[in-house]
C-alpha cells in the first residue's frame, strides 16, 4: 500500500460568480522512503494540491474537493476534525516558503518547537534537552545558546531550520515542503536541500516537494510530476523525465533558464554611477544611554563605476551589503565617501538638490506585488512618478507616456485601468519596470527583480531588461544572488562578502576561472546541478 494515493482529484473555486477548476482529475501515488516533486509554473495547481493532502484548503471553495487521497489507506476527504488533528503535525507536517511569516514572532525558538511536541506527544517529551537535540540535528550552530531566540534574531537560513525542526519534531510519516529554498542563498540553498535530504534518509519518511526550480528538483527528488493548469502533463522517474521530455510544456520548462550573453561593456563610454571607498555603518547602541558600543559594516569601502549601456552585477549572501550599496549610491540611505552621478559629485546634495536627479535615478524591487500599491490602478501607478517630479504634462500627455511604457515592458496599454492583483507576478514586475521607464532614466538599480518569479517568467524578464538596456543605452547595477541571471546580464561583477568586495571584474572571466575561495564557494553551489563551467567544478 502506498503512504499517499491520490485519486481523480479536482479542486475548482468561486471567481467572479463563476466556478474555476483549479485541479482537475489529479492522480499519483508516494511511497514511504521516496521523494516526489511536483513542478510547474505558479497558477499550475501544484501548492493546491499538496494543500489538499492536509485539508488546508483556503477558502471559499466552489465545490468541496472531489475524488480520493489515501492516507495509509483512509480518505483524509472523510476524516473528521479530530483525526486530521492527530494527522497534522505528527504524521504529516508542512515546511512553507517565508519561515519569517511561518514562526510566531513573539514566542522563542524553544517555545514554538516545544509546543508541537507537547501536543502529540505530552509535555513531558518537550524537554530542553530534546529541543536542543533537534536544533542540532538541523545544524543550528550552538542549539543551547539559541533556545532563547526569536525568529527575527536569526538569518533566514536558520529560521527556515527552525521550520525544518518543527516539522521534524514528531518524526512524520509524509514531509509536505512547499517551495522551502525559493528565498534563499544559493548556499543556504544547498546547505538545505542536503539537509532534507539526509534527513529524509535518517528517518524513512516521503517526502512532497513543491518547486518551481528544476534544478532543485535535480537535487532531491526520485519521482517528478510536471503540472500545467491543474492538470498532470508528464509523470515519471527524475532522471527520465529530465533526460527524455515527451510533453511540450515539460521541454518549455526545462530549456527556461536565461541565456544568451551579457552584451560588452564599452570602455569608452561614459560613467553614469560611481563610488570610491563607500561605507556604510550602522551603529550598536547598548545601555541605559543607548551609547554606541561597535558599528555594522554593512557596506565597508566598496568603489565601482557602471558606465552607460552596461550592467554591473551585486552577488553575494543575504547581509553580504548588496542592497545597502544600491540604496547607498540611489542616496536612500546615509553613507560616507564619494558618489558621483554624470561625473557630478552628489553625496553632500540635500533632499531639494537631489530632487531633479531622481528622474534619472530609478529602482525596481524584488516583490513587485508589495511595491505597487493595491489600491491604485496601473495607470496612476505608472503615471505617479511624472507627477511627484513636477511635469506639466497634460492628463491625456501622462495617459499616452504611460501607455508607451507598458508596450515598451511588453503589456497592453488597454489594461491601464486594472489594478495588481489583476496580474501575474511576471506581469506585475514588467509594470514595476514600466514605472521605472516612463520617467526616462539614465541609471536604474536592480534589487532582486527575478528572484520571486518562476524559471519561464525570469528568462522573459531578463529579456526584457536586455532589450530596453539596448534601445535605451541604459545603465544597471543588478543586484542579485542568482548567478544565472547575473551571468546572462552583466558584464562586470562584484562579488561581496560582510560589506566588503572579495572579487571584481569583467564577468566572463570571473565566471571562468574565479580567484576567492568564496567565488569558488558561491560558483559550486549555484552550479551544482547543471553543466557548469568546467574551470568551477575542478576547482
Amino acid at each position: 500500500m502506498a503512504l499517499v494515493d491520490v485519486r481523480d482529484l479536482s479542486i475548482a473555486f468561486a471567481q467572479g460568480g463563476e466556478r474555476k477548476v483549479v485541479v482537475d482529475r489529479v492522480s499519483f501515488r508516494l511511497e514511504k522512503g521516496r521523494a516526489l516533486a511536483l513542478v510547474g509554473e505558479s497558477g499550475s495547481g501544484k501548492t493546491v494540491t499538496a494543500q489538499a493532502i492536509v485539508r488546508l484548503l483556503p477558502q471559499p471553495a466552489a465545490s468541496y474537493p472531489t475524488g480520493e487521497i489515501l492516507f495509509r489507506g483512509r480518505d483524509v476527504l472523510k476524516m473528521s476534525n479530530e483525526e486530521l488533528r492527530d494527522m497534522r503535525g505528527a504524521a504529516v507536517t508542512m515546511v512553507f516558503q517565508e519561515p519569517m511569516t511561518s514562526l510566531n514572532p513573539l514566542h522563542t525558538i524553544e517555545r514554538q518547537i516545544g509546543e508541537i511536541i507537547a501536543l502529540h506527544q505530552g509535555r513531558a517529551a518537550a524537554t530542553r534537552t530534546h529541543i536542543v537535540e533537534l536544533l542540532e540535528e538541523v545544524g543550528i550552530p550552538n542549539p543551547g545558546e539559541r533556545l532563547g531566540a526569536y525568529p527575527h534574531q536569526l538569518s533566514g537560513g536558520q529560521r527556515q531550520r527552525v521550520m525544518i525542526a518543527v516539522a521534524l519534531a514528531n518524526r512524520p510519516d509524509l514531509l509536505i515542503a512547499d517551495e522551502p529554498t525559493t528565498a534563499l542563498d544559493v548556499t543556504v540553498q544547498a546547505q538545505i536541500l542536503k539537509l532534507l535530504k539526509d534527513l529524509q534518509e535518517k528517518i524513512g519518511m516521503a517526502m512532497l516537494f513543491i518547486t518551481h526550480d528544476l534544478n532543485v528538483v535535480r537535487a532531491i527528488a526520485d519521482d517528478v510530476i510536471v503540472m500545467q493548469k491543474g492538470e498532470i502533463v508528464e509523470a515519471g522517474p527524475m532522471a527520465d523525465v529530465f533526460a527524455r521530455p515527451r510533453h511540450p510544456y515539460t521541454r518549455a520548462l526545462l530549456a527556461a533558464e536565461p541565456k544568451g550573453e551579457a552584451p560588452l561593456g564599452d570602455p569608452t563610454a561614459p560613467t553614469i554611477a560611481a563610488t570610491e571607498n563607500l561605507r556604510v555603518w550602522f551603529p550598536i547602541r547598548r545601555g541605559f544611554l543607548r551609547r554606541t558600543v561597535g558599528h555594522v559594516k554593512a557596506v565597508d569601502g566598496v568603489s565601482l563605476a557602471v558606465r552607460e549601456g552596461e550592467t554591473v552585477g551585486v552577488v553575494g549572501e543575504s547581509g553580504s551589503g548588496k542592497t545597502t550599496l544600491g540604496l547607498a549610491i540611489l542616496r536612500l540611505i546615509r553613507s560616507e565617501g564619494p558618489i558621483a552621478y554624470c561625473g557630478r559629485a552628489i553625496q553632500g546634495l540635500n533632499a531639494k538638490a537631489m530632487r531633479p536627479l531622481r528622474r534619472e535615478m530609478q529602482v525596481v524591487f524584488q516583490d513587485p506585488f508589495g511595491s505597487l500599491s493595491p489600491r491604485m490602478s496601473v495607470a496612476e501607478i505608472v503615471e505617479e512618478g511624472l507627477i511627484a517630479q513636477g511635469s506639466k504634462l497634460s492628463a491625456a500627455e501622462c495617459r499616452r507616456v504611460a501607455e508607451r511604457a507598458l508596450a515598451d515592458t511588453g503589456l497592453d496599454p488597454s489594461t491601464l485601468d486594472r489594478y495588481p492583483h489583476e496580474f501575474s507576478g511576471g506581469q506585475r514586475q514588467r509594470i514595476a519596470i514600466a514605472r521605472a521607464m516612463a520617467l526616462d532614466p539614465k541609471f536604474v538599480v536592480l534589487d532582486e527583480p527575478t528572484s520571486a518569479l518562476d524559471m519561464s517568467i525570469q528568462a522573459q524578464i531578463v529579456d526584457l531588461l536586455r532589450d530596453l538596456q539596448k534601445r535605451r543605452r541604459l545603465a544597471y547595477l543588478f543586484i542579485s544572488h542568482d548567478l544565472k541571471v547575473v551571468r546572462a546580464l552583466a558584464s562586470e561583477i562584484i562579488v561581496m562578502r560582510r560589506g566588503k568586495v572579495v572579487e571584481s571584474g569583467d564577468a566572463k572571466a570571473v565566471f571562468a576561472s574565479p580567484q576567492s575561495d568564496y567565488t569558488r564557494a558561491l560558483f559550486a553551489a549555484a552550479f551544482a546541478n547543471e553543466a557548469a563551467p568546467e574551470s568551477v567544478v575542478s576547482q
